[in-house]
């Protein structure tokens, strides 16, 4: 007994019912004492593990299908499937089941026949075999319908088979199609038909071999070709024969490869273009015949690749330069094909497939033809490519590297691939996002090996960030010059897309390269530039990259955006956007939420201290307002130590400063300050103050000027525009260089009642009447006197918001109170 007759896949059904492949191995029946019975074992080829072992249980149904396939369910939920490669195999096993459970081997099912009473059964398994009518013109018809009524039984279906195989039926059959179209019988060519397809739906591998052998197969087809449901006759014949032809780009020297080529060719056709649909079968009636285009392409594959004159003449061709386009398109268009047949073979056959391209100088064929004008043959080797990087990338590095030593950039096989993805002419870029797909394979590393004596990530990231970087940001680096990008049509704008993505993969799973990559290439600032895109897709790729540096809470990372003041694009993008609820204002808002809730604090102070005025009027979410908030506890600590452990206390004993205390000292500084107020003294806005006073104002005066400053509406509009800097043709000028000093100074009184620039100033778009939670917060952390008072913090903020109100609306009442005493 061969090793081929026991070969099986074996299949379980999935919850989608879908058959998943478990493997592929060699099937045996024994008695296992574990299980206390007859079991079948399969254990797989590549390693002998035991890919399944299951009892012969005398109560289960187990099924045969299709010469070469038994089908049982262990569970409610679980089926298996075992697939012969060969029937012999199929049958000795099923005997050994039907032995067990005390069954007639010529049977389909050994338990519960379906649509068969129990005469019909007695009958057909009594009887020796099906009785075909004498092959002849005249009993075509009879012949259709015995062909017709069988095919509904298993059994019959069984038997009419071995009827056709034993008797030469099939090519008699052929024999008086001959005669019907010579005497132009129609009636007799539509029975034929009938007769044929019948037979194709017995999904015997045996009868196809007949069927589908030299000197049968075009008969085959020509029965086909008269279809009683069409009123006219196809011409499938004369499509192979005349109009399709077989090309030969290297000579075939071997007639049975050469006939097998032929072969696969004709049922492919007769499968995709002869047959009816599918659909209009039962499930799974065609399966053999999709295995047998299977088993033919796995043979062609195998019989070229032992072809070694035949393989050293195409790469010798491939690579010449004497070779006419043509002929290279023929060669290229071969390649790819050969390589699509070798995902039929099963991985270790694909292992050797590859490994005998690999010994054969692909790569650098592919190199040679990929540097060449023709779009078509390079389209083709990139489609070759992607073979090879899909099942090594380790390979293709390999590779690389190599000829890195030896080869200029220019002309580098990864350069080359990225030059094709920047210069891929299809308005979708469709071959460029294949190729990035590529090249992040390539850069990933998920799939990069580590051996005792290298670490294949180190070696080829330090070879990709001085070879290929470059080359892959260049088009980023060209349209980013300037403050918007210097070409914005769509086609540029999904190719930096693209790159963007790339880019953003390597900051996530790259380390040191990218890092010193971006900050040294300034890489960040130019990708920002893209946030003025008018693609909004482009504007997000961008900001997502951002996103993805600023999550990695790198301290390196945080210097070079303060230093290059890099949140002035994204806060310029967020102010454009203006009130619009889309995805660019939710995914700006994110990134500083984030910010806020990892209490990222250099960059925390950054935002506050250099675009708090452009923030501060955001009152739908209380993002920025929790960032001001962040900001002033840090600087609390800093400027207070001892108000860490204060806070502790705080926070165990749950004290909270009476309310009333904050009035009256708002009250007496209201007294204080307002004979100098009443003197006409003008209320300085605070742009313009600070220029003159250097030192941080203190809280409760600069209370006051807000205060002051709600009765002139004039100022407030005045203020409002210094402090929002929205119509500010220089930005950068206006939020970070030149007025640092003045946000800081600023920064402390911007959330105090009434500020105009405030959601709670009655000027204010948002929210008029509104108190900021952070009110008490802000105004008790220093006094005139130079007291520290108590600080509130988050927990008590809800409960704080009556004693706010109250805070903002007795003061004048109040104000008269102490007057008059």
């Amino acid at each position: 007994m061969t090793d081929t007759r026991r070969r099986v896949k074996v299949y379980t059904l999935n919850e989608d019912r879908q058959w998943d492949d478990r493997g592929t191995g060699h099937v045996s029946s024994c008695y296992v004492e574990r299980l206390k019975g007859m079991s079948l074992l399969v254990r797989a080829e590549s390693d002998g593990s035991l890919l399944l072992e299951s009892k012969i249980n005398p109560n289960t149904a187990y099924q045969k299908q299709q010469d070469t396939l038994i089908v049982w369910s262990e569970a409610e939920n679980y089926d298996l499937a075992l697939s012969f490669q060969e029937k012999a195999g199929c049958d000795e096993i099923w005997e050994k089941i039907c032995q067990v459970q005390g069954k007639d081997p010529s049977v389909d099912i050994t338990q519960d026949l379906v649509d068969e009473s129990e005469e019909e059964r007695f009958d057909d398994m009594s009887s020796p075999g099906l009785e075909l009518p004498s092959c002849e013109l005249s009993r075509l018809e009879e012949i259709a319908e015995l062909v017709a009524s069988s095919l509904p039984s298993p059994l019959r279906r069984e038997k009419l088979a071995l009827a056709l195989e034993n008797e030469g039926y099939i090519k008699k059959l052929l024999e008086i199609f001959h005669v019907c179209e010579d005497l132009e019988n129609i009636e007799g060519l539509h029975h034929l038909y009938e007769i044929i397809k019948g037979i194709f739906l017995l999904n015997r591998t045996a009868l196809f071999e007949v069927m589908f052998s030299e000197e049968c197969i075009m008969d085959v087809i020509g029965c086909l070709e008269y279809d009683p449901s069409l009123s006219q006759s196809r011409k499938h014949r004369e499509f192979l024969t005349k109009t399709a032809k077989f090309k030969e780009v290297i000579p075939i020297s071997d007639p049975e490869l050469k006939q097998k080529i032929h072969q696969t060719y004709r049922v492919q056709y007769i499968q995709d273009m002869v047959l009816p649909t599918p659909s209009v079968f039962e499930e799974n009636m065609l399966s053999t015949l999709h295995s047998f285009i299977f088993f033919n392409k796995v043979e062609i594959v195998g019989m070229l690749q032992e072809d070694e004159k035949f393989l050293t003449d195409l790469f010798a061709q491939l690579t010449d330069e004497a070779t006419d386009e043509e002929k290279r398109q023929e060669l290229v268009n071969f390649l790819k094909e050969f390589c699509a047949f070798s995902q039929t073979l099963q991985p270790q056959n694909r292992d050797a497939f590859f490994k005998t391209l690999s010994n054969m100088g692909i790569l650098p064929a592919l190199e040679v033809i990929l540097g060449m004008d023709d779009a078509q043959v390079r389209s083709a080797a990139t489609d070759i490519f992607s073979y090879l990087v899909e099942y090594n990338p380790s390979m293709v590095r390999e590779f690389v590297m190599q000829e890195a030593q030896q080869n200029d950039d220019d002309i580098l096989l990864i350069n080359l691939i990225i030059e094709h993805m920047i210069c891929d002419t299809d308005p979708e870029l469709g071959g460029a996002v294949l190729l990035m797909g590529l090249l992040r394979t390539l850069v990933d590393p998920e799939n990069m090996l580590a051996t005792a004596n290298k670490t294949e990530k180190t070696e080829f990231l330090g070879f990709f960030y001085k070879h290929c970087m470059h080359v892959l940001t260049a088009p980023l680096l060209a349209n980013t010059t300037e403050d918007k990008p210097s070409k914005d049509d769509f086609q540029t704008a999904q190719l930096l897309a693209l790159i963007l993505e790339l880019l953003t993969f390597c900051v996530e799973h790259h380390t040191y390269h990218i890092k010193n990559y971006i900050i040294n290439k300034d890489i960040l600032r130019r990708v920002l530039v893209l946030m003025a895109s008018k693609h909004a897709f482009l504007a997000l790729c961008a900001l997502r990259f951002k996103r993805k540096i600023i999550g990695l809470k790198d301290e390196f990372y945080n210097r070079y955006i303060m230093k290059s003041f890099l949140f002035e694009p994204v806060v310029k993008a967020f102010l454009n956007n203006g009130s619009r609820y889309n995805l660019m204002n939710s995914a700006i808002i994110e990134m500083f939420e984030f910010i806020r809730v990892e209490d990222i604090k250099s960059l925390t102070a950054h935002v506050i201290e250099n675009y708090w005025k452009a923030l501060e009027d955001v009152d739908y979410v209380q993002t920025f307002k929790g960032l001001k908030l962040r900001f002033e506890q840090q600087r609390e600590r800093q400027d207070n130590p001892k108000l860490d452990s204060m806070r502790s206390i705080l926070r165990n004993h749950r004290y909270r400063r009476d309310a009333r205390t904050l009035e009256d000292e708002e009250e007496m500084w209201f007294n204080t300050d307002e004979d100098d107020m009443e003197d006409g003294e003008a209320v300085v806005p605070p742009s313009d103050k600070t220029k003159n006073d250097e030192d941080i104002m203190d809280p409760i005066s600069k209370f006051m000027e807000r205060k002051k400053l709600k009765e002139s509406e004039e100022k407030e509009v005045l203020l409002k525009a210094n402090l929002s800097g929205r119509q500010s043709p220089s930005f950068k000028l206006s939020f970070s260089s030149g007025t640092k000093s003045n946000l800081t100074s600023q920064s402390s009184a911007s959330n105090l009642p009434g500020s105009p620039g405030s959601p709670g100033s009655p000027g204010s778009p948002g929210s008029p009447g509104s108190v900021s939670k952070s009110t008490s917060q802000m105004a008790a952390i220093t006094t005139k006197g130079g007291l520290v008072g108590l600080v509130d913090y988050p927990d008590d903020d809800e409960e704080d918001d009556e004693d706010e109100d109250k805070e903002e609306t007795l003061p004048l009442s109040k104000k008269a109170k102490l007057e008059s005493s």
